[in-house]
């Protein structure tokens, strides 16, 4: 594999992320919100994390912005970082399947919300998160630039740190209890672990 494979692949991987994410969205549109958490501050995380995902390692693949940070690209980061971006596009299908309606990009519940505990939701809280933490990391092993690369753990990592713990108040203001004993039994990322 070649640096300029490995671009492509980012590239191939970020469009197939959008073609899993787009039908949701239309859905989502039509599911009115009852209660919203939207701001200033939840703009600023969705922006931050967007420049770090997307913006930063676009103008990189395009323009080769930021290339004095370049360094020596490796073949097997290559196929590591293929390998946690296909992981991440499956876990992004699969959480959008079952969240079904009551996905958001936003910190909104929707009418007629359920909490969903089941299929990928019986390991960890929070498994879209993850798919965006393996997109991320895959991003860091197949852009080889200290910038582009890291951006994606940068700007995603800023959202999860200042959101997460917002979402789950939400969710046990809205759950309660039924949130509460869900949060005991499963971690927030990674399973039986965080």
């Amino acid at each position: 594999m070649t640096a300029s494979l490995a671009q492509i692949i980012w590239i191939v991987c970020v469009v197939g992320w959008y073609v899993l994410r787009y039908p949701h969205e239309r859905k989502a549109r039509k599911t009115a919100v009852a209660a919203s958490h939207r701001g200033g501050r939840e703009w600023l995380l969705l922006s931050i994390s967007t420049t770090g995902l997307g913006i930063v390692p676009a103008a990189y693949v395009a323009t080769g912005f930021g290339g004095f940070a370049d360094y020596a690209f490796a073949p097997l980061q290559g196929y590591i970082g293929t390998a946690l971006f296909i992981a991440a596009l499956f876990l992004f299908h699969r959480t959008h399947r079952e969240l079904g309606r009551n996905w958001s990009v936003s910190l909104d519940v929707r009418e007629e919300h359920k909490l969903i505990t089941d299929g990928v939701y019986r390991y960890v809280r929070h498994p879209m998160y993850t798919a965006f933490f393996l997109w991320a990391l895959a991003q860091a092993f197949l852009l080889p630039n200290w910038i582009a690369g890291l951006a994606g753990l940068v700007g995603f990592g800023t959202l999860f740190t200042f959101r997460v713990f917002r979402e789950e108040q939400m969710m046990l203001a809205e759950f309660g209890e039924a949130y509460r004993a869900y949060s005991q039994r499963t971690k927030r990322l990674i399973p039986w672990i965080f």
